[in-house]
């Protein structure tokens, strides 16, 4: 099975700019994509036969927004994690298969000067305590934008970006403690020292033409299904957006 995940940064931007050729030529089982910034019934999208789609809309106009397709029609399909205080912006989308749960998520950004990183925080416990309740009874692939570059390795400025959104000791420890509850950061599972691959660059400074990025969005999966994990890449050759799409393959 074919997993992708993409921060399309505005879908109807992304469409002008050949999502559709991207998505029909990967072909892929389940595509999860995060930052639509729609509204029900602002786009219409020519998608191959035989795809289920599934959207969260933010309440907020031209903001956050999740969606997936999939050629898999799924047993349940639930919005958000359950908590009105975190349910508003579309961040999260779960289908429930057989043998495992695939959740889609864009975490919420701290923002310039950390504006948003008290709640951030808060995001954060709410959210592992709802993976950890799907976990109880089956296995999960998280998938998305998860706003945080989680060792050194993954972004191009370590230093001079330490206390900057995406990159605070905050952050990071949280996507410790997620790892920590029996899960793998499954391009890392593969690529443990691979160096200069990202999957977002500023649209500033020509970053994307000088290689200046993060790796922000990931598939990270539960433990038990390591032995399942065949490949994972990262499609820097694919443009569209300020991030490029991440996949993973698995034998499920």
């Amino acid at each position: 099975m074919r997993f992708i995940s993409w921060n399309v940064n505005g879908l109807r931007a992304c469409v002008q700019k050949g999502f559709l050729d991207f998505f029909k030529e990967i072909d892929a089982d389940f595509f999860c994509i995060q930052e639509t910034k729609l509204q029900e019934g602002q786009i219409s999208l020519d998608l191959p036969q035989g795809y289920e789609s599934y959207w969260n809309y933010a309440r907020k106009k031209g903001y956050s927004g999740t969606a997936v397709f999939t050629k898999h029609k799924p047993l349940s399909v639930s919005y958000g994690i359950g908590m009105e205080e975190h349910d508003a912006e579309g961040r999260v989308i779960t289908l429930e298969y057989e043998n495992f749960y695939l959740v889609t998520c864009y975490t919420p950004n701290s923002q310039s000067e950390l504006a948003r990183l008290g709640y951030r925080m808060e995001w954060e416990e709410a959210f592992l305590q709802y993976l950890d309740k799907l976990k109880e009874q089956k296995s999960v692939i998280l998938c998305g934008d998860l706003n945080v570059a989680h060792q050194e390795i993954d972004l191009k400025n370590p230093k001079t970006n330490r206390k900057n959104a995406g990159f605070t000791d905050e952050e990071r420890e949280k996507f410790s403690v997620l790892l920590s509850h029996g899960y793998v950061d499954t391009f890392r599972h593969f690529y443990p020292e691979l160096e200069q691959v990202y999957s977002w660059w500023s649209y500033r400074f020509k970053a994307r033409e000088k290689n200046a990025g993060w790796r922000i969005d990931y598939f990270v999966a539960s433990e038990e299904l390591k032995d399942k994990l065949t490949d994972a890449k990262i499609h820097t050759e694919v443009f569209g957006s300020d991030h490029c799409p991440v996949e993973l393959d698995a034998e499920l």
